[in-house]
């Protein structure tokens, strides 16, 4: 009888094993997938529980979130490491001003629904990049922000060209476009307002107001919460997070930013990415993402919550410049962007 009982465990165990190899192993990939990923998903978002909840339900894999900098940083470190011989990034997230340049190196694998069944619940009007090599996983709108307990709201620019005005002076934190997506995304904000090449001039008279330049978001809105300046680049959801922290909506405008996933083609691991970004995209991800990317989820089945009601704006105007637009342009409007802020000229 021990000897039966002892023969049922041994199998049980087994079976046990078999199953946890088979998870990783079914489909011939390793048990590590590495994620590149901007740093505020990690210190900020929700990374801890994605990871903790994917590895639990795929026995034996390990998932590893390497977030050493800012969106566009992250970008040129993966683009870097593919040119000069290889990255161990399995997938690559970030903005979706970013496909242009990915897709001038051909680093992304195209996707569809029967590769990502959760992609039918996002609606298609994220979709901007006809090959799916970016799924969005949430969206929102890049704003100004200010703290209502340092400005009042008759003391608040309500234009760009308010927004150079004297009284201003050192009251504005950005990020630098050549690192940050929402650098990237306020100065895309300008050309659309502006045009080409009147951009320019109108950063020559914005440059007084600007306290300091931040390589990212996470920096530049520390430095805003320790009251540095009571202004800020930022999302016009943040009155979610602190009710002091409210959206400017310049020319009663934002801009749309979306965020993505794709899996870079070099990857040992193709299937259990697609697993990664189907999971990215089920209801119980998603609706993490507003309480701690402050974003708006890009499921439509996903449900906001109820404060989201008052707190999260929607500009009335929402603006994007066309990704064909950035393809063509966006290198050289960083160059003279970068130019402009080190010469002045």
């Amino acid at each position: 009888m021990l000897r039966h009982a002892a023969l049922v465990v041994l199998l049980i165990g087994s079976v046990l094993a078999l199953s946890v190899s088979f998870s990783v192993a079914q489909a011939g990939e390793g048990s590590k997938l590495v994620v590149y990923v901007y740093e505020s998903f990690v210190s900020w978002g929700p990374a801890k529980f994605i990871k903790t909840e994917f590895e639990r339900r795929n026995p034996g894999v390990e998932v590893e979130f390497v977030a050493t900098g800012p969106s566009r940083a992250m970008l040129a470190r993966l683009i870097n490491e593919l040119i000069t011989g290889g990255t161990p990034a399995d997938i690559f997230m970030g903005e979706i001003n970013d496909v242009p340049r990915l897709k001038k190196f051909s680093f992304l694998i195209p996707l569809s629904e029967s590769d990502i069944p959760n992609l039918k619940t996002v609606s298609k009007e994220l979709l901007l990049d006809p090959d799916m090599t970016l799924i969005p996983y949430e969206h929102g709108f890049i704003t100004l922000v200010y703290n209502n307990e340092k400005l009042k709201t008759e003391e608040l620019p309500k234009t760009f060209a308010d927004l150079t005005q004297p009284q201003y002076a050192k009251k504005l934190i950005i990020q630098n476009p050549l690192t940050s997506s929402v650098g990237h995304a306020f100065l895309f904000w300008t050309i659309y307002n502006y045009g080409d090449p009147g951009y320019l001039e109108y950063w020559k008279q914005l440059l007084p107001t600007i306290l300091t330049i931040q390589p990212g978001w996470s920096a530049a809105y520390k430095l805003f919460t320790k009251g540095e300046a009571p202004m800020v680049v930022s999302f016009s959801t943040d009155a979610c997070f602190d009710a002091r922290y409210q959206p400017l909506l310049l020319n009663n405008q934002g801009y749309r930013t979306i965020f993505g996933a794709g899996i870079v083609k070099s990857t040992d691991n193709p299937k259990l990415s697609r697993a990664f970004l189907d999971f990215l995209l089920s209801v119980e991800v998603q609706e993490k993402l507003p309480d701690t990317e402050v974003m708006f989820p890009a499921n439509s089945n996903a449900k906001l919550p109820e404060k989201w009601q008052t707190c999260a704006v929607i500009p009335p105007n929402p603006v994007m410049l066309p990704l064909n637009l950035v393809a063509e342009h966006d290198d050289r409007w960083l160059d003279e962007w970068a130019r402009l802020v080190v010469t002045g000229r």
